[in-house]
């Protein structure tokens, strides 16, 4: 028989020469039951594979050599097989095209063997914010998303303020049920002066020792709530989101975690839920990089920027890299570790692989909460906003928008008409109103996710002077720059003037709590709708007023609205957020063939009220807030 001479591995063999036909023949190299040279290619293939945790192959004759490669080197291989097993659960089947047969075929993994492969030489991490927002998350309290999170085998997160937006306790549990750490350096227990959770994480991947310092910002007591972070009897904090007026706190706190992990560690990485707006300084991740050392890159959350990749000079002048996803996936960020230790990164915004049994328990969840939510109750004839459609930014937390006007119309006749109290004023702060709505079907679900917090509506009695400071408050960074403010307050019954070019001189603490009137206020000509009237009328600083709008807001301190302490509660927990918006939508006139109110300026039960600012046509609301420069 003709041979063909191979040496390979310093072995030689005489390989068969087999005709294919039309003249053309192959020479057969067949491993199988050759043990001396199985052994010899998998020495010689080891010295030349880049480091690995775990070796794959296909059912088929490579089978003896990634057997004899795994047993030199210790790492356990992997068998993709060609058919399903009994033995395998929770399968991934792929299909592939067979350089042997030219046709497709499909190759299997058990469930067991993908939780060993998931996570090497990958670290899946989160800056912060993923239990709250949407109406999936909100439904059950966070817990659909923790389950998501451990079934997608997340390595490591840090918490940010939404977090808590489901009390103290409620925030230590969800973190409890989590299978990965929650890691911050500056959350610290007052009774104990001792960290909450763990300042660092260090992971081994590829030989590469990784450290991540988890940081969640101080603005947690006003961006969540700040009666969380105190005793029962709302005396005292008996917790700290380290910061200081200055930046100080925080930076000391970052700089000595980030000096433990360069300790243990070979690339150390900043977890921060901080961003980069300039209403966060002095606590934004640009900062803390400037005042610190040692960081190699920083993950950050919180301002929902999209920043693939900026170089930040640390207080040593060395080019950090910091990164930011946006918000809601719309992108996953890709942190790649070269082996000289360099850094690259990059926003992945498509991707069409997905895990089946991850995919499976979201599309359950999700089908729940949209059947739960999915009756529609009314439609809208115009889209409402929170961005500005000029420009489209985001507009709710510095300016009036149609949306904003409708939701506090919501509160205040849920109130008025519905509980059937007085009702002089409603507010709802911008940050609690999350999402443009477009033109169309509203069901519950559309007002669970423009508003998903489960907070809930009361009155209370106030005097005049407390409603001009907490208008003043929710103004103080309204400016050209458009310095957003989650406290930027909506309006109904009432309507004022902000004049942004008087510097703001509200009195706030060291967490951006109000503890003072204005200096010399920047909001003026604030009037009060009268229902006997019909006309708007000057506040009086003296008089006493019925207030409504949202227990964050009113009585737990939510995004530091401090000066309604001590006022007389009239009426609490009437009703959830998204449910006040349901009941004022459900009120509308109009009703088509389908019995579905529709959501215009004329079909509104304000209508009827003489003189009422009222205008849903107009993006930007019926002008309740006036903007003088």
């Amino acid at each position: 028989m003709e041979t063909y001479h191979l040496e390979v591995a310093g072995l030689e063999r005489e390989l068969p020469v087999c005709p294919l036909g039309n003249g053309v023949s192959i020479a057969g190299f067949v491993m199988f039951s050759d043990v001396e040279l199985t052994i010899a290619c998998a020495t010689e293939l080891l010295k030349r594979v880049p480091e690995h945790d775990v070796l794959l192959t296909a059912e088929s004759k490579g089978i003896p050599l990634a057997y004899e490669m795994s047993r030199q080197s210790g790492k356990r291989y992997i068998l993709a097989r060609k058919s399903k097993k009994l033995y395998m659960k929770n399968a991934v089947e792929v299909d592939v095209r067979s350089i042997t047969t030219n046709g497709m075929q499909k190759l299997y993994l058990s469930g067991e063997d993908m939780e060993y492969l998931k996570g090497k030489k990958v670290l899946l991490v989160d800056a912060g914010d993923h239990v709250q927002g949407t109406a999936y998350g909100s439904m059950d309290q966070g817990a659909s998303i923790i389950e998501l999170m451990n079934a997608a085998g997340y390595d490591a997160a840090t918490p940010g303020n939404h977090e808590f937006d489901y009390g103290m306790d409620r925030a230590k549990e969800l973190m409890r049920d989590a299978d990965f750490p929650y890691l911050s350096c500056n959350w610290v227990d007052l009774r104990t002066n001792l960290r909450v959770l763990p300042e660092i994480k260090v992971f081994v991947r590829g030989g590469v020792r990784i450290a991540f310092v988890g940081i969640t910002t101080p603005e947690t007591f006003t961006k969540s709530t700040p009666a969380y972070f105190m005793n029962k009897a709302q005396t005292k904090y008996i917790y700290d989101i380290l910061g200081g007026e200055d930046g100080q706190k925080l930076y000391s706190a970052v700089q000595k975690a980030v000096d433990k992990a360069k300790c243990l560690a070979d690339v150390v990485i900043g977890l921060g839920h901080l961003g980069v707006d300039p209403s966060s300084s002095p606590w934004t991740s640009e900062e803390v990089i400037a005042h610190t050392t040692g960081f190699d890159a920083f993950i950050d959350g919180h301002s929902h920027t999209v920043m693939e990749n900026k170089q930040v000079a640390d207080a040593s002048g060395r080019l950090v890299t910091l990164t930011q996803t946006g918000s809601y996936f719309a992108n996953v960020g890709e942190m790649t570790i070269a082996p000289d230790g360099t850094i690259s990164t990059r926003l992945v915004s498509t991707y069409d692989q997905e895990d089946p049994a991850v995919a499976a328990e979201q599309a359950a969840w999700v089908s729940s909460v949209d059947e739960m939510l999915g009756e529609k109750i009314a439609v809208a004839d115009t889209k409402f906003y929170i961005t500005d459609p000029a420009t489209g930014k985001r507009r709710i937390r510095s300016g009036e928008t149609n949306l904003g006007d409708f939701v506090a119309d919501g509160i205040y006749t849920y109130f008025n008409e519905i509980e059937e109290l007085h009702c002089d004023v409603a507010i709802m702060n911008g940050g609690g109103i999350r999402t443009d709505v477009e033109a169309g079907p509203w069901s519950f679900k559309t007002c669970k996710t423009v508003s998903p917090f489960g907070n809930v509506a009361c009155l209370m009695s106030v005097t005049g002077q407390q409603i001009q400071d907490a208008l003043e408050f929710g103004a103080r960074f309204a400016g050209a720059e458009g310095k957003e403010n989650g406290g930027f307050l909506q309006v109904a019954g009432a309507r004022y003037t902000i004049h942004p070019m008087i510097p703001n001189t509200v009195q706030t603490n060291d967490k951006n709590v109000w503890t003072g009137s204005a200096a010399t206020p920047r909001v003026s000509n604030v009037e009060i709708y009268d229902k006997t009237t019909g006309t708007y009328k000057p506040l009086d600083p003296n008089a006493t007023y019925a207030l409504a709008g949202m227990n964050y807001t009113l009585r737990n301190l939510g995004d530091g609205f401090a000066m309604f302490d001590g006022a007389t509660l009239i009426k609490d927990y009437v009703s959830e957020d998204y449910l006040v918006m349901s009941s004022y939508a459900a009120m509308f006139g109009g009703v088509d063939a389908n019995g579905l109110p529709h959501l215009a300026s004329a079909n509104s039960p304000l209508a009827d009220y003489p003189g009422y600012l009222i205008n849903y046509e107009d993006p930007y609301g019926a002008g309740r807030i006036q903007m003088i420069w």
